[in-house]
């Protein structure tokens, strides 16, 4: 017989990993926060005293619009990946047959394996000065130079990670749902989008979250797409932590605004968990 410590042996690999890989680093991350800078240094010296005022700059109008900037276009670009991500995946789940929907997963797999940076370039050269969607936008009236077209090309650059990544996730949950429920609503009188919107949505929202947290944590945390279709005008923490570390040598600084990132994602994620789960068992 297996002794009964040992399910708690299996876990110890994998728990010691967890700890020099993770936990251990962000102990450092944040101790470094709590460093006093010294101009003309490369990060701290190991007897800085420690202070909080890595933490009170940010606070400053300048680093605040830093993270609205980042959390807006974030969460605009992740409801925008759920609004289509979810009529793709239902699509691909209900409408095709097992021939062309083995060939959708496939194309869309292929598109998570391609490379950031590649997709991000293609991008450019659509929304460039020759590219198609300029003169698109042009039409409605958003200026090329102006910042809200710098803003939907970010947009667009996290679109194009997301979409794929959320219809994936979707389409798992969206194949558990048994049509059935749906065809017996309508037996009984309610239309089709109400059918959707009262039975198949409400079971496919702990998916639709996943897909959200996933589409949310990955732009929030964005580093190519920003750096390259923000065109220095919008940016996102992930660059502003970068220029910290490499272009200014200021570790605490850096480590600080990390924290604070790390710390707001995981709060975001918990109350949004937490509300889905409440109406969940409501």
């Amino acid at each position: 017989m297996i002794p009964a410590r040992g399910p708690h042996l299996l876990f110890l690999p994998a728990a010691a990993i967890f700890l020099a890989l993770f936990v251990l680093p962000m102990a450092g991350l944040f101790v470094e926060s709590f460093r006093l800078f010294e101009p003309g240094r490369i990060g701290s010296a190991i007897d800085a005293p420690f202070t909080a005022v890595n933490y009170s700059e940010l606070l400053t109008p300048s680093f605040a619009g830093f993270f609205f900037q980042t959390l807006r276009i974030s969460l605009l670009a992740s409801l925008a990946g759920m609004f289509f991500s979810l009529p793709l995946a239902y699509w691909i789940a209900r409408r095709l047959s097992a021939h062309w929907r083995a060939i959708a997963v496939g194309f869309f797999v292929t598109l998570m394996f391609l490379s950031v940076l590649v997709r991000t370039y293609a991008l450019e050269l659509t929304f460039g000065a020759a590219g198609p969607m300029r003169s698109t936008l042009l039409a409605l009236g958003i200026s090329p130079n102006g910042r809200g077209y710098i803003e939907i090309l970010v947009g667009a650059g996290l679109l194009h990670y997301i979409i794929p990544m959320s219809t994936l996730t979707l389409l798992g949950t969206i194949q558990n749902v048994d049509p059935r429920l749906t065809d017996a609503a309508q037996a009984l009188g309610a239309p089709a989008w109400r059918a959707h919107l009262t039975v198949t949505l409400p079971l496919c929202m702990r998916g639709i979250l996943a897909a959200f947290l996933f589409a949310f944590t990955f732009s929030i945390s964005a580093f190519v797409i920003p750096m390259i279709l923000g065109k220095g005008r919008v940016l996102f923490i992930s660059n502003l932590i970068y220029n910290r570390f490499s272009e200014i040598a200021n570790y605490p600084s850096g480590a600080a605004i990390s924290i604070v990132l790390f710390v707001l994602a995981m709060l975001i994620v918990y109350v949004m968990t937490h509300q889905v789960n409440k109406r969940w068992q409501s």
